[in-house]
C-alpha cells in the first residue's frame, strides 16, 4: 500500500484527487492540508511515501514546505512531487532545487497521475512532457548570468581566495594545504568572511560564491 498526503489550499481539489486515488485499492490517503505549514505538519506526522504539493497556497508555499520536509532527516524516505496548474519555469527550477523527485500539472488525466505516484514511490523521477520541453529549453539557455554581490567588496585579497575554495567545497585543512595557510588561520579567515558576508554558514558561502560567478 502507498500512502499519500495531498497538499493543496482548494477543497474541491483535494475532493478529486482523493477520489481519483482511491480508484486503485494499492494508493491510500492518510492526510490532507490546506497550506504548506500544515502540509508539513501533516507528512512529519504521518511519513507517507508520497506527497502530492501544491505550489501556491497561503501560509507557506508548496516550494518552501517542500524544502522544510526535505531538510528533516526524519522524512529521508518521503517522496514529494509538486502538482499544480503553473509551469512557469521559475516554479519548476526551485521546486527541484527544494526536493521535489516530481513535477506534474493538475490537468495529467487520472491513470498517468495513478501511474505517477506509483513510480515516484518505486523510487523514480519524473516531469509531465510539457515540463520537461521547458527545463530542456532552460537548461539549453546556459546559466545565469553571475549576479555583483557589492558585499564582496568588504572582502580582502587573501578573504577572497579563500571564499572561492569554500566555493569549490574544500574543507579547512584543504584551504590550508592549498593557499599555504595554517589549518587555525584557514577557520579564521573563514569566520571573517561568515561575519563580513553576513552568511550563516559554509553552505550560504558557497552559494555567494556560486551566484558571483567564482567557480563554476
Amino acid at each position: 500500500m502507498i500512502s499519500i498526503v495531498l497538499v493543496d489550499d482548494q477543497d474541491l481539489v483535494r475532493t478529486g484527487l482523493r477520489t481519483l486515488l482511491a480508484n486503485d485499492g494499492d494508493l491510500r490517503v492518510v492526510a490532507e492540508a490546506n497550506d504548506g505549514r500544515r502540509g508539513v505538519e501533516s507528512t512529519l506526522r504521518r511519513r507517507p511515501d508520497v506527497v502530492l504539493m501544491d505550489i501556491r497556497m497561503p501560509v507557506m508555499d508548496g516550494i518552501e514546505a517542500t524544502r522544510l520536509i526535505r531538510q528533516d532527516a526524519r522524512l529521508d524516505d518521503v517522496r514529494i512531487v509538486i502538482l499544480t496548474t503553473f509551469d512557469d519555469d521559475r516554479d519548476v527550477v526551485e521546486a527541484i532545487r527544494a526536493g521535489a523527485v516530481g513535477y506534474l500539472l493538475k490537468d495529467t488525466p487520472g491513470p498517468d497521475l495513478r501511474d505517477a505516484v506509483r513510480r515516484v514511490a518505486g523510487g523514480e523521477k519524473l516531469l509531465s512532457p510539457a515540463i520537461a520541453g521547458k527545463l530542456v529549453d532552460i537548461v539549453a539557455a546556459g546559466p545565469p548570468a553571475p549576479t555583483a554581490d557589492p558585499r564582496l567588496a568588504l572582502l580582502s585579497e587573501r578573504e577572497f581566495e579563500v571564499l572561492v575554495r569554500v566555493g569549490n567545497g574544500d574543507t579547512n585543512d584543504e584551504i590550508a594545504a592549498r593557499l599555504f595557510l595554517s589549518p587555525a588561520t584557514s577557520r579564521t579567515y573563514v569566520s571573517r568572511i561568515l561575519a563580513k558576508l553576513g552568511a550563516r554558514d559554509r553552505t550560504e558561502l558557497a552559494v555567494i560564491a556560486h551566484r558571483a560567478g567564482l567557480v563554476s
